[in-house]
């Protein structure tokens, strides 16, 4: 499986307008090579370097396998979005603290289900229902510091 994006390269720092300091949208992403048997896909972005632990920024779940994009601006009909660190349902940009350069996980799970989730939904209850289901997994990467 595989995750890439038109917005930015894997490593490479994602565009402004993808963060708190452009207009917070959604980076366009591809997808590729899901596995056959895939019932559906969950979408986690993440920031590992958060002062104070992992911070999500998005979690989307009940993608459809089929999906060969997600455009900017955009959620795939169907799919739910979870609430974030932040206590808010939808995309979140990077917004790291002044001067820091901070990584940006997208992580996008193949899962051999769908999942019977509400949008009240939060990392911790998507992982655990995640977990036992994965079937594929793909991650791409991105960097960003704030002017």
């Amino acid at each position: 499986m595989e995750l890439t994006s038109g917005s930015f390269e894997q490593g490479g720092m994602i565009p402004a307008a993808c963060t708190c300091d452009g207009g917070n949208v959604t980076p366009e992403l591809e997808i590729r090579d899901v596995p056959e048997d895939a019932k559906s896909l969950a979408l986690v972005l993440r920031d590992p370097d958060a002062p104070s632990g992992t911070f999500y920024h998005w979690l989307v779940w009940n993608i459809d396998p089929l999906t060969p994009r997600i455009s900017d601006r955009s959620l795939p009909s169907g799919a739910i979005e979870g609430t974030n660190s932040a206590k808010r349902t939808g995309y979140m940009g990077p917004c790291p603290p002044g001067g820091q350069t901070h990584r940006y996980f997208f992580d996008l799970y193949a899962l051999d289900t769908e999942l019977d989730l509400d949008e009240h939904a939060g990392a911790q209850q998507l992982e655990r229902h995640i977990e036992g289901h994965r079937i594929g997994r793909a991650e791409l990467m991105g960097l960003y510091a704030r002017q």
